[in-house]
Order: structure tokens, then sequence, then C-alpha cells
């Protein structure tokens, strides 16, 4: 795989399409450019969202979508690319004494970036169920979907403040793995590709559910786009083996 073909089919790694064109969700993602973090010139970009505001009503009503995505996602953003800028300007001029003050802004911004990116098309307006190879791979490492949902409800609901919940493929031993993600940066494991992102800051769920993060997190895991997941699952394990 030449340079070019990677940077389109890597998602956190290249910045680029996550998604293949093999069903008619990941298409109309492709379409719209969603899963494109960065443009031709490496700067951050946000695109349209797949679906309308009131797609996935009444699970996550329209405004606090409009808000997450615009403003949440949005200024994230911006962030990233203003940390970037900042950070070339001062290596540049050989002024290394802030450099440190941007990477951590830039590791927070960016992260949610790829996180948010992902977190939209891994929802849907319908209940769905994994299969084929990730079905497999699901009761390989938890026993069975239904441990593999309260495992990953009770890490989301369980994070210490702001936060994710993350099933991700880990290619070192070939396995899905969970992870407590406080705030974006925090709790990560070196090499793990994200699958499946679940928003626990408040701004994800607090005008429709106040301070009932459990309510929002058992909605969520009845509206996962796991034909979503799957595919990923698919990409990481032909890119990292």
């Amino acid at each position: 795989m030449n340079r070019k073909e990677f940077l389109k089919n890597s998602a956190i790694i290249g910045g680029a399409t996550i998604l293949p064109g093999s069903s008619v969700f990941s298409q109309n993602v492709t379409q719209n450019g969603i899963d494109k973090l960065v443009d031709s010139e490496g700067n951050f970009i946000q695109q349209s969202l797949p679906y309308n505001k009131n797609f996935l009503e009444p699970h996550m009503d329209e405004e606090t979508l409009h808000l997450h995505f615009e403003f949440h996602h949005g200024g994230a953003v911006k962030g990233a690319n203003k940390d970037l800028k900042q950070i070339k300007q001062l290596v540049q001029k050989g002024d290394m004494d802030m450099t440190d003050l941007w990477t951590r802004k830039l590791a927070y911004h960016f992260s949610s970036h790829v996180l948010h990116t992902i977190f939209w098309t891994n929802l849907t307006n319908k209940k769905t169920e994994p299969k084929a190879e990730l079905l497999w791979q699901i009761e390989k490492d938890f026993g069975s979907f239904d441990h593999l949902q309260a495992y990953m409800a009770k890490v989301s609901k369980s994070v210490e403040g702001s936060g994710w919940g993350i099933l991700g493929y880990q290619p070192y031993s070939r396995s899905l793995t969970l992870l407590q993600c406080e705030n974006h940066q925090k709790l990560t494991q070196w090499g793990v590709v994200p699958l499946l992102v679940i928003d626990v800051w408040e701004h994800a769920y607090y005008l429709k559910y106040k301070n009932k993060r459990s309510d929002f997190v058992d909605t969520l895991m009845e509206i996962i786009n796991w034909d979503n997941v799957a595919e990923r699952f698919l990409i990481a394990k032909k890119l990292h083996g």
C-alpha cells in the first residue's frame, strides 16, 4: 500500500476517509465528507452531518445535536487549527518555551475532533446488532454481545468527570478492548483504533436528560449503528494486522 492509498483509508493515523464505500450509509458518509478530518493543506476541517439534525429523535433531541455538532465539535476543529499554527510558528522561530502548552492543547482539540467524527457515524435511528466477523470477535473477547453491551454501558456511565467510553481494536493483541477515557487525551492505550465511542460530556445529553447520564447511555446503546462499527473493525484489522 503506497502513502496515498494509506491516507485515503486510514482514520486516525492519516486523518482521511475512515469508511469504505461498501454500504449505503458509508457511501453517504463518504460523499458528505464527514470522515475527512483534514484538507489537502493539512488544515483540520469539519464536514456536514450525514443526516438531518432531527434524525436521532427522540433518543437525541435536535437542539442538543445542533449545539453539540456546531459549537463543541466545531470549536474543537477551530482550536486544533489554532494550536497547530502556534506550534509551527514557535518551532520555525526556534522558540521551544511555549511549545509544550500548544502541544497539550492540540492533543485535547484534535482528539476531540477524531472522536466526535466517529461518534456521529456510530449512531442511527433504529436498532441494529453486530454480525459475522465482528460478532465472532465480540464473543471471543467478551463472551457474548450482551456482556459487551453491559460492560460498555458501565464503562461509559462511570467515567470520572467528562469523557468517553470507547470500544477499540488493539492490533498488538489482535483483540477488542474497552477504554474509559477522561476528557479526550487521558487514559488512552497505545495502538488502539477507536471503533465505537460514547460521548458522556454533559453537553451531549444535559438539555434532554439533565444530570441522568445513565439514562442517556442506556438510550444511546439502543441506536448504535453496528454496521458502521463492523466496517471500522474490518478496516482496522486490514491496516494493522
